[in-house]
């Protein structure tokens, strides 16, 4: 049987008239809705739709295909919706998307109590610092920060995430502690390279607050650093690295709060941050199927209650 988000776009834009429309349907981008379309044409070997700069339209092979399927669709989505709920409690496999230290750190904790209070629902849960296609890849939801979503997603922010100056206290010690930004180039750095672009990012720092004296204004200042210790393109690591004594990093919090908490790693320049966005929660829709919605009322209940967000930001 075609996925079935391959048949739900194909419908969608039948009936909604563009790959636009059926987009604003499903929570997708166009692009994720034509490219569905593309798969499920290529399997069926037959055009379904002919296309144009300004419309969309069936072609009689498209329109013999959606008669066949149609009803058969909306029974399987009426079936799907029977199975999601056990005796009126929630159930059925939970497929979510999130970071791989930030989901271990941050996310699996709360498994059990999620499973205590939701005992159908089987979590199939996939660790991955890649940013996936929701729909294309069948996942309910999603946790992530530092991409750019796509349009159509329903987001929840989590928490706006600050980056700050780690050290072990191995490391520094013997060493004149930073008390400046400036500071920063006579120790051992610990650098970052992007993925996707292949660049060392370059660590501006933003002070908290100005000293009394100094005028009002938050400021900002960019770091020249020499050769660095070591470069990683993977915060984890970074913060390992920085754990073991190697250096000074620059890292988000949710990498460093249990360092900070049990003195492994000391906060150098309280008074300086970096900004990093934010972490959210996403899902493609907000007609959710039972289990999604009862995942993302607890998450959303469980950060509420750990004040995640509070603790994320140094401000």
């Amino acid at each position: 049987m075609e996925p079935l988000n391959h048949l739900e776009s194909f419908v969608q834009s039948a009936e909604g008239g563009s790959f636009s429309e059926a987009a604003r349907r499903l929570g997708l981008t166009p692009a994720a809705v034509s490219k569905n379309v593309a798969r499920l044409e290529a399997r069926l070997g037959l055009r379904l739709f002919q296309r144009s700069t300004r419309s969309l339209k069936l072609t009689e092979g498209g329109e013999r295909f959606l008669a066949q399927i149609g009803g058969a669709l909306a029974t399987l989505r009426e079936a799907m919706a029977g199975v999601d709920t056990d005796d009126g409690q929630p159930s059925g496999t939970l497929k979510v998307s999130m970071g791989q230290a930030f989901g271990r750190e941050h996310v699996l904790p709360m498994m059990g109590g999620f499973l205590a209070r939701y005992p159908a629902i089987v979590p199939d849960w996939h660790f991955d610092n890649q940013q996936v296609d929701l729909v294309g890849e069948g996942f309910d939801a999603a946790i992530g920060g530092g991409i750019e979503l796509p349009a159509g997603l329903v987001t929840r922010e989590l928490a706006r995430i600050h980056v700050v100056a780690v050290a072990s206290p191995a490391y520094m010690e013997g060493r004149k502690p930073p008390r400046h930004p400036s500071d920063l180039a006579a120790l051992d750095t610990l650098m970052r390279r992007s993925s996707p672009t292949g660049r060392v990012r370059s660590w501006t720092l933003r002070r908290v607050r100005a000293r009394a004296g100094e005028g009002g204004g938050e400021g900002e200042v960019s770091v020249e650093l020499p050769r660095p210790r070591a470069i990683f393109n993977d915060p984890e690591a970074i913060a390992h690295a920085a754990l073991m004594g190697l250096g000074v990093a620059m890292l988000p919090m949710p990498f460093v709060e249990r360092g900070l908490r049990s003195g492994e790693l000391l906060r150098l320049l309280p008074e300086w941050y970096q900004e990093a966005g934010a972490v959210w929660l996403y899902y493609p829709s907000k007609k959710l199927l039972p289990k999604t919605r009862v995942f993302i009322d607890f998450v959303l209940e469980r950060f509420r209650e750990e004040r995640f967000a509070r603790r994320m930001q140094v401000a």
